[in-house]
Order: C-alpha cells, then structure tokens, then sequence
C-alpha cells in the first residue's frame, strides 16, 4: 500500500477532539459531483488521452437513449474521473451506472466514490453533502449485507465530523468488537487516537494491526508518528527505517525523512 503525503496533511487538518473514555474523534468532508451537463473540467495533470476518453463518453452519454449502454459508459466515466483526480465527479458517475446495475459490487463502488470525495474535499459543505450520500449508499449495503465490516468502518468515519461523532466511534467499535483484527478499523482508530492525543491508545492499535499486516505501510507510519508523540524517539526512529524499507516512493521516503530529522 503506497503511502502518500497526503496522508499526513488529512491526520493533521481533522479537528481535534476528546472523546469521553479512551477512544477518539475526527472530522470528514464533502464535495458535490458535477452535472452531466458540466462541460469536461479534469485536473491539467490528467493524461491528454483520459481528457479526450472522457469527452467521448460525456457526448455519448449525452445523447445515447440506450440505458445499458448509458450505464456502461457511466462507469467507464467513473474510471476515468478516479484517474483524473476528480473524485466527486467519479462518484456521481458511479451512483448513475449502480441505478441501472442495482448490484451490490455497483452500489459499493458508488459509496467508495462518494467516501473518497468527501475525504479529499476542503469546504465544509461539500464534505457534508458528500458524506451525506456515501452514508445514504452505505445504509442501503448494509441493510442486505450487514456483515460487510468494511463498509461499515466507511460508514463510521462519515459520522465524525457530524452533530453525533459517537454515532461513528460506536460503529467503529462494533466492527473491531465483530473482527478485533480489521485493518481498515484498526487503521482509522489509530489515527483518531493520533489526533485526539490519546498516543499511547494509537500505539496500541497500531501495534496491533501491523502484525496483523506487517506490510500495511500507511499503518507503520502512523505507528511510527504516534511512538515518536510519545516521547519514545529509539522505538519510532526504527520504525521510521522500517517505513523506508517498506516503501520506496520517493513522496514516501521524503515525508519518512522529514520526522527522522525531527527526531535529531
């Protein structure tokens, strides 16, 4: 799994919070998908060949009367919306195909979509409208499926930033109550222990999920941050260089670099 600094920068804006006995709070957002209507608007960084594919389908879909095929291009507008780096709009289209599939795998997608929009999204609106769906998809998952525990833990951390953050942090606890070794669980709880202060407590589910899964990267890191704010600086040195073994993206190895020096 490839660590990213983005990571870090989504620990450290999540507004901090003290939940009462020993677990954490966080925040989320969301941002609303485009129009059909929108005109074709993907980050410059996009290849030239994902722009041109997406203003290919937008023009068939706009003007396909067929919902089948209507459908498929939905979805492969998805795709390309995730590789352009916009995620709301990805997610719109996502919802849209998953109408004419109505399968699970579709409905799951969609709410992945939608949770990753509403993790990257900046304004407060937009995270509470994107949260808003991904709940709203998420419920109706679970409803045929309540054993998914990883949809579940998505739907958790959608209830963070909202008037009842326990309501995600019960949640949260009843997944890792079901499966005390769930890596997406085990993950979002250590680093809400990481910004609610509560170190130690992060430690211990960190700890926990990488030996779990010795190779989840994000989670060594994390470990790595929440040793190092305990004031242990040997213990997250070494796991820093076992981040750096790890992992060798250099977006990786410059954010590990940059908590070594501060541990000098």
């Amino acid at each position: 799994m490839v660590v990213s600094a983005v990571l870090i920068v989504i620990i450290f804006m999540l507004p901090k919070g003290v939940v009462e006995n020993d677990d954490p709070l966080t925040s989320t957002e969301v941002k609303p998908a485009d129009s059909i209507a929108q005109k074709v608007d993907v980050h410059a960084s996009a290849p030239k060949q994902v722009v041109e594919n997406i203003a290919h389908l937008r023009t068939q879909i706009e003007t396909g009367t067929d919902k089948e095929k209507n459908a498929i291009f939905a979805d492969s507008l998805a795709n390309l919306y995730l590789i352009a780096g916009k995620f709301d709009s990805a997610a719109w289209f996502a919802e849209e195909a998953s109408k004419f599939f109505n399968t699970t795998e579709s409905w799951i997608k969609a709410g992945d979509n939608y949770y990753q929009a509403f993790t990257f999204a900046t304004d407060q609106a937009k995270q509470t409208r994107l949260a808003g769906k991904a709940q709203e998809i998420y419920k109706q998952v679970l409803d045929k499926n309540p054993k998914d525990l990883d949809v579940k833990t998505k739907l958790a951390m959608t209830y963070i930033s909202s008037p009842n953050p326990m309501q995600g942090i019960m949640l949260l606890r009843e997944v890792i109550a079901a499966d005390p070794k769930n890596e997406l669980a085990l993950f979002n709880m250590g680093m809400l222990s990481i910004q609610s202060g509560q170190h130690d407590k992060a430690v211990e589910r960190l700890e926990e999920l990488v030996k779990v899964n010795p190779n989840h990267t994000q989670g060594q890191l994390l470990l790595g941050i929440a040793l190092m704010n305990t004031g242990d600086k040997k213990r997250a040195k070494e796991q820093f260089e076992k981040v750096k073994q790890l992992d060798k993206d250099p977006s990786v190895q410059a954010t590990v670099d940059s908590y070594l020096k501060d541990l000098k």
